[in-house]
């Protein structure tokens, strides 16, 4: 192993051992503060987990709250105790089909810190807007509970490295709901890809495509009892709480908001989010070094704030690109899922209800090698929201952050790539993040150069995360023509006499 490859394989243990210990501490120093049920729960006891659901809307309920019926019915160790939610129909039909599966008749609040408060919880799902998750995610970390959130992790990604800070000091579990990081295609890729299946790994690609007659959206039904007297419109805003700016209440915003920059990021956030989590997942990496994005709103023109066409490109410090591309116009000639290295490819499709990818090999006379096309079998799984759910919970009970298959550090960098991607987009800048100092900067710190260095020094080449392959599928054959190359000094010629 060369010292680059070393240094990179260094770095990436000096963080693992970073998020255990810090979780470790952390866990030791909050364990004198938790109530009685919560070290119950912790220490494995038959006491149930009490959970309770901030913001069940849409995906908060058909996702959060059936998912960990579902569960509960099945055996699990949960009580669900509170439903805090802002819209008064949506409160109650969520706490009335609790109670109804469940036996349960949870806690009813508009405000979810007296939900904390009262209900003694050892967890909470949060299901809010995404202007809302990093407040509620802190302020659930400090309580000392256990913490399921939707995705995005963040709005920002200022506040995602904010989040990750607070876990990590917690010492709590916290997963971030893209339901298809608990497929274990993903490990087995990785696995793959730190082998050298594919040799040096170059880039992935990858997309969320969709296609509407009534707007990407839109299709969240408008109801005229969603009125200021059945919804905290300023609770919802949030703008006490500096969240959002004050503003007429409106039907489309409060049940449509993804369409709109305060409270959301359109297909950034809402759907490039899954696939670029996914890809992270698969080659190990985290926050990319180079963001830029690009689009426009070519079709939809129904009031929203947001592009119906986005591309955003990140480029890696490991020397790899990642390629984010969709439309919310087109769905039938979808961009295939890609992982591509020197040696060869992994093709995965699209979606994540698949058993298996190709591998698809490069050339004899590049690579040297006889590979031959092949499937790789991968186990499905037949519902991802439900094991993801089954995840958090079985971390949660063992007590260990990092069981969790989407935890915070892998969150905050794939907000990292999408949010910087939307900010480029809108604000027609390149974003450049110091993953040490955990730092946005639109300043260039010499990123072509750096490469540029590279190439003239003959240096190294960077790998992913846990490379192990050596130089395999890393090195170029010189010709022997090239033996001709090379300056001429003092008249001299290169080549010798």
């Amino acid at each position: 192993m060369n010292s680059s490859q070393q240094t990179s394989q260094a770095k990436v243990s000096d963080r693992r051992s970073f998020l255990k210990k810090s979780a470790t501490v952390a866990a030791v120093a909050s364990a004198a503060t938790l109530s009685a049920r919560g070290a119950m729960a912790a220490s494995g006891s038959n006491e149930k987990m009490r959970i309770g659901f901030i913001g069940p809307g849409g995906r908060g309920f058909d996702a959060h709250v059936k998912s960990l019926c579902e569960l509960q019915k099945s055996g699990r160790k949960l009580d669900l105790v509170g439903v805090a939610e802002v819209y008064e129909d949506q409160r109650n039909m969520v706490a009335d089909h609790i109670k109804t599966v469940t036996g349960t008749a949870p806690g009813r609040y508009v405000d979810y810190n007296e939900m904390i408060e009262k209900e003694n919880l050892d967890a909470v799902c949060i299901g809010t807007p995404d202007h809302w998750h990093h407040k509620q995610t802190v302020d659930s970390l400090k309580a000392g509970l256990h913490v399921y959130c939707e995705k995005p992790m963040t709005k920002t990604v200022e506040e995602a490295f904010s989040v990750e800070k607070h876990w990590q000091e917690s010492g709590k579990v916290m997963q971030v709901g893209v339901q298809s990081t608990s497929l274990p295609v993903w490990d087995e890729v990785r696995a793959l890809l730190q082998g050298g299946k594919l040799g040096k790994v170059l880039g992935f690609q990858t997309e969320y495509f969709r296609n509407s007659d009534v707007g990407q959206w839109r299709y969240y039904k408008l109801e005229k009892k969603m009125t200021p007297k059945t919804v905290d419109w300023s609770r919802w805003l949030g703008t006490r709480e500096g969240l959002a700016p004050d503003m007429p209440f409106d039907r489309e915003v409060f049940k449509q908001w993804r369409r709109f920059w305060p409270f959301g990021s359109g297909m950034f956030t809402d759907l490039f989010v899954h696939r670029t989590t996914s890809m992270l997942k698969a080659t190990g990496l985290r926050l990319p070094g180079r963001v830029t994005g690009a689009g426009g709103i070519y079709l939809e023109y129904d009031g929203r704030d947001v592009p119906d066409v986005a591309t955003v490109v990140a480029d890696f410090n490991e020397g790899v690109q990642g390629l984010v591309t969709a439309t919310m116009c087109n769905q039938e000639s979808r961009v295939n899922q890609l992982i591509r290295g020197h040696y060869g490819t992994f093709a995965f499709g699209n979606g994540e209800g698949f058993d298996g990818f190709d591998f698809i090999p490069e050339r004899g006379p590049v690579t040297h090698i006889r590979q031959e096309q092949e499937r790789i079998k991968t186990t499905p799984v037949e519902n991802t929201t439900l094991a993801h759910f089954a995840n958090w919970v079985d971390a949660c009970e063992a007590n260990e952050p990092l069981k969790c298959n989407n935890p915070p550090d892998l969150g905050a960098a794939a907000i990292s790539v999408v949010n910087l991607g939307a900010q480029s987009y809108r604000k027609g800048k390149v974003y450049f993040v110091d993953g040490e100092q955990r730092s946005i900067s639109t300043e260039d710190p010499g990123w072509a150069a750096q490469w540029e260095k590279r190439s003239a020094t003959r240096a190294a080449v960077a790998h992913i995360p846990g490379w192990n392959a050596g130089e395999f599928g890393s090195t170029l054959v010189d010709p022997p023509y090239m033996k001709f190359g090379g300056p001429w000094v003092d008249g001299k010629d290169p080549a010798g006499e």
